[in-house]
This record gives C-alpha cells, sequence and structure tokens, in this order.
C-alpha cells in the first residue's frame, strides 16, 4: 500500500485532482514557509530573460556568487556576438554593505564599457543591493553620459517577489530601448517574436518559417537579440509572444505605447507550432501568405510523421508527469505527449494564473493531479502514487527522477536540444522514447517486478531532426489524422485539420502524389 500523501496545510488548495470535486486551484501566491519551492528568485527572473541580448553587456550588482550562479544561464546561442556568455560582478563585500556600493558599480561599468564597447549595459540589482540602497537609477545616467553607451538598471532585487516579478522588472528595462531607432521600417508584413530565447537554436528555426511565410521579422526579444533590433521594435505591425509569462508585459506596453496586437503562441508540438503560424497568417488577412502557411504546414508534418508514429508505437500507454516554469509551455507538453500516445497524469507550474489552470485542467484526464508551486517532496510522492514513467521538467527537477528511478527529459533553459517548431518534435519523441525505453529503469526498487519494456521502434534507422538526415516525406493520409486525439476526449482527430479545416486539399494531393 502506496505512503498517505502528505500536504501542509497551508498548501491544500494548491493542489487539486481532476474529476474529484469541482474545480478550484489557489494560485499567484507567495510560497509556503516550510515548504521547499522550485520557485526561483526575482534576479533569476530578470537575468535569464535578458541574459540572451548579446550584444549587451550584463554586470551583476552584488556579491561574486549571484553571478556565478547565473553564468551562461540558457543554452542561448549568438549567430554573432558572444559577450552576453561572459558573467560579470561587482563582487560587492563587507565594507560595500556599510559605506555603499555605487562607486565601485560605477568604475566598474566605465571599465568594462571601454573595453567591450558593448551596444548597450544591463546593471542587476540583487538582494544586498536592495538593503542597503544604492541609487541604480542615478549611477546608471552617469554612465550613460560619460560612455555613451545606453546603460539601464534592472530592478531585480531577489527577495522582492518570484520569478515572475524578475520577469516585470525585465519588461521594464527592455521599455527603455525599444522606441528609440529612428530608422525606416521595412515594406510589407512584419512582427517581432518575443518569448523564446534561442535555446539550442530554436529562434532560428522558427524565423525561418515566418520569413518562408513571407513575413518580415524585425526583432527577436531576446533569444539571439540585438540591441539596435530592439530599438527598432516598435515598426513591426505584430508581436508573436510566446512565453507568456516572461513577455507579455512588454506586449502590453507596446500595446498602449505603440497600438501593436499582439498574439499568444506555442512552438511545441505539432498542433501548437500548426497553430501558431496559422494565427499569424490570419493576422494578416493575406489569401497568399495563408497559402504559403499551408504548405508549410503540410510539408513539414508530412516530412516528420512517420517518425513519430513509430515513437507512438513504442510509447503507447506510458505515463507522464509534466512541471514548468510557466503554464503555457505545460499546455503544449500535454498535448504532446498525447501525439506520442503518452497520458499526464501530474501537471502543474511554478508561475501559472487562474486561466491558465482553467485551461490545463480542460486538457487533461480525470485523476490528473494538478499542481501549482509545488515542492520536491509532493513531487516525488504524487509520482510514486500515479506511478508515472517519466518526469518532464528542468535542473531543480532532475534528481527527484533519478532518485525515484524514473525516466526524465530536461525541457527548460537549461538543455541543449532544440525541441521547439517540427523537427523538435521529434527531437523531443527521441528524448522521451530514449530516457522511458531505457533498459536501466527496469534495475530500480519500483520497476523489478514491472513488465519488460518495449526496446525496440521497429525497423529501419531512427532519425532525430537534428541529425541533419532525410526523412520520409511520403504520406498516404493527412499526417495527423488518426494521431492526434482531441484534448479532453477519447476520439481521435485531427488536431490540425480541426483547428484550420485544411484536410481534404492535403490528402488529396498526397493520394495524387502516390
Amino acid at each position: 500500500m502506496r505512503e498517505a500523501i502528505d500536504i501542509l496545510d497551508a498548501r491544500r488548495r494548491q493542489v487539486h485532482t481532476k474529476g474529484s470535486q469541482p474545480f478550484q486551484l489557489d494560485c499567484e501566491k507567495h510560497s509556503v514557509a516550510g515548504s521547499v519551492s522550485q520557485r526561483a528568485c526575482v534576479f533569476c527572473g530578470s537575468r535569464v530573460v535578458l541574459y540572451p541580448i548579446t550584444d549587451a553587456l550584463h554586470l551583476v550588482h552584488g556579491p561574486i556568487g549571484c553571478a556565478a550562479y547565473t553564468w551562461d544561464i540558457r543554452g542561448a546561442q549568438s549567430s554573432g556576438s558572444q559577450l552576453h556568455r561572459m558573467s560579470f560582478s561587482t563582487d560587492l563585500r563587507e565594507k560595500d554593505v556599510i559605506y555603499g556600493g555605487e562607486k565601485k558599480c560605477e568604475a566598474a561599468l566605465i571599465e568594462l564599457i571601454g573595453r567591450y564597447r558593448p551596444k548597450a549595459a544591463f546593471v542587476y540589482a540583487t538582494c544586498i543591493v536592495g538593503l542597503i540602497g544604492d541609487d541604480l537609477e542615478a549611477v546608471c545616467r552617469r554612465v550613460t553620459a560619460q560612455t555613451g553607451v545606453e546603460t539601464i538598471p534592472v530592478h531585480s532585487e531577489g527577495f522582492a517577489g518570484s520569478k515572475k516579478d524578475g520577469y516585470t522588472a525585465a519588461c521594464a528595462a527592455l521599455d527603455r530601448l525599444v522606441g528609440t531607432s529612428e530608422s525606416p521600417p521595412p515594406d510589407g508584413p512584419s512582427i517581432n517574436i518575443l518569448g523564446d530565447f534561442n535555446i539550442a537554436g530554436e529562434t532560428w528555426i522558427i524565423r525561418d518559417y515566418y520569413e518562408r511565410m513571407g513575413v518580415n521579422v524585425i526583432s527577436t526579444i531576446t533569444g539571439d537579440g540585438r540591441v539596435d533590433d530592439i530599438r527598432r521594435a516598435h515598426q513591426a505591425q505584430l508581436n508573436v509572444v510566446q512565453c507568456s509569462g516572461s513577455m507579455k508585459g512588454l506586449a502590453r506596453l507596446m500595446k498602449q505605447k505603440y497600438d501593436i496586437p499582439f498574439v499568444h503562441v506555442s512552438y511545441f508540438g505539432l498542433e501548437d507550432v500548426s497553430k501558431a503560424l496559422y494565427d499569424v497568417a490570419e493576422q494578416f488577412n493575406d489569401p497568399a501568405m495563408m497559402q504559403r502557411t499551408t504548405q508549410l504546414v503540410r510539408d513539414e508534418i508530412s516530412a516528420v510523421m512517420p517518425q513519430l508514429r513509430r515513437y507512438r508505437d513504442a510509447l503507447q500507454g506510458k505515463k507522464a508527469a509534466v512541471y514548468t516554469g510557466g503554464a503555457f509551455k505545460a499546455f503544449s507538453l500535454v498535448r504532446s505527449l498525447r501525439t506520442l500516445g503518452v497520458q499526464t497524469v501530474i501537471a502543474g507550474s511554478q508561475t501559472g494564473n487562474p486561466q491558465d489552470y482553467q485551461q490545463l485542467e480542460s486538457l487533461c484526464d480525470d485523476g490528473t493531479v494538478l499542481l501549482d508551486d509545488t515542492n520536491p517532496l509532493e513531487l516525488a510522492k504524487f509520482i510514486d502514487q500515479t506511478g508515472a514513467d517519466l518526469l518532464i521538467g528542468g535542473v531543480k527537477e532532475r534528481p527527484i527522477a533519478y532518485k525515484l528511478g524514473v525516466a526524465f527529459c530536461d525541457h527548460n533553459h537549461e538543455r541543449k536540444r532544440c525541441l521547439a517548431g517540427y523537427e523538435g518534435m521529434v527531437n523531443f519523441a527521441n528524448e522521451v522514447y530514449s530516457s522511458v525505453c531505457s533498459p536501466v529503469w527496469s534495475l530500480s526498487p519500483r520497476k523489478r517486478h514491472a513488465p519488460p519494456v518495449k526496446r525496440s521502434i521497429g525497423p529501419g534507422p531512427l532519425v532525430t531532426a537534428d541529425a541533419g538526415l532525410p526523412l520520409n516525406t511520403k504520406a498516404p493520409q493527412c499526417p495527423t489524422a488518426a494521431t492526434v486525439p482531441s484534448a479532453g476526449s477519447d476520439s481521435h482527430a485531427c488536431g490540425v485539420c480541426q483547428l484550420k479545416a485544411h484536410c481534404s486539399g492535403l490528402a488529396a494531393q498526397e493520394t495524387e502524389t502516390a
């Protein structure tokens, strides 16, 4: 008999099992004292958002540990400058705490700007800076006047909230740059890509999709970001926001100031990436663009479906736990796992809001445990209770999985493998398959008496998208038909065609080709 799960009284309303009672889940609360939350601090939230701006200087004003533990914190890649990957700190010590650190911060900025000549500089306030009261606004004004390089304070004192407040601080800093360029706008439809951080080159893949659709990408904020591009981001006709938690604040500011509309999208999973591209095409109301988008979706899905079907055969019936920073990614993961025949039995996030959790609840099956701001003990016990075969999370969740003898898939910003877009879905399937079907788990205590797992996915070589090898591009029917169940039901319908009704044309053309 499994051990009863003990939940702190103050957290009981942040845990809900779907179908057990009417849905209600508390969220957007401070972490409970005594519960070792998986949340990061304000400083970490702002650092992960701004860090991928590659040609800016990033100075952490605080003790050396704050800079060391966030050094190269994302797997964000650059197509040019690598300045963002260097970690600079003012290394505040006891004397600085007593007498103030403003002079030290100013001297560091003058030296670093003189040596590296960045396009702009961000100065991050840490906990101790908030306590001693250094005036970063004044320091940055003096440095900007002396060097001519825009120097921007980031009010990210760690104790001032949670990671979500760090996102707000980062958006406020970015807002100081947007609209400061007077270069002429490009001809034709244009967008900004917000909330994609070019983990393992994902922004480049997404940008390529949009350019094939005939859309100009003015700026990518912040993956592979450039200061000059961010300055002219106000020229775009649409903001496309993926990570809504981190970038919705900036999108709202640009809506208020420049009347630029924004749409929420996700680039993870076949359904969501296709919907993202169609949603953007619809915004411009251009039949030719919609036709190009349809062709793009058709070609990409046809290319990856043969591989995904084979992974699905091997993974059918497995169970997964999903715990992410923002809830929007959890939506995509639930759908992607369903595409692979994997049932989500636990789903939660660090920073979800009531609307997020209502949507997540509607996507999940009865019996799924929904969690807000959970802790390692709760997560471990629910994994044990539900019999999950896989945990998808970040660096803080990895040891929980391995201690329990459960497969793990890294879907956080530390990863080095592209999981976005169509090719990213193949990589995701390969990651899930490789971990879940590894023979090592048969040695863990919880699996010793379980039936052996299927370790083969059929004849033919395994091909992942980032191997750069050709895939079978011929499909006898609509590639998503009979593979993507409708959300919240047992029926198997075409998720992409449900959304946009392009099924019949695609099927007809492929039949002729066959």
